[in-house]
């Protein structure tokens, strides 16, 4: 089991949802996060000056069985991509253990349901 984790832009997330849906991912947790990063730059309006330094973001978290973790990730890679500085990053960890809390199972199990291979 893996976990994926994908800070991608906040403009691109319709299109990454879509394509993890595509790739046989159904569940995924996300939140909004703001990040700072190389790309700085100030813009006026009406005199007053923004800085747009801080981007807004999504951190996607997904847990994966081993045969989805490269469809997973290609699929944020491809949709994600507008091939400008602050694209996001992917993580990928190794998960030691998962358990499904309604039933009890573990490991794989915990991430599918029965019947699906």
């Amino acid at each position: 089991m893996k976990k994926v984790e994908a800070i991608i832009r906040k403009t691109k997330f319709a299109e990454v949802q879509e394509a993890l849906n595509e790739a046989g991912i159904e569940f995924f947790t996300f939140w909004e996060v703001r990040g700072v990063g190389k790309a700085r730059e100030e813009r006026a309006y009406r005199g007053i000056v923004y800085d747009t330094g801080t981007i807004e973001r999504m951190i996607l978290s997904i847990y994966v069985r081993e045969k989805y973790l490269e469809p997973a990730v290609n699929a944020i890679l491809k949709a994600g991509k507008t091939g400008e500085i602050g694209d996001g990053k992917i993580f990928v960890s190794e998960i030691g253990e998962a358990y499904r809390i309604r039933t009890g199972e573990k490991g794989d199990k915990s991430l599918y349901i029965e019947g699906e291979e």
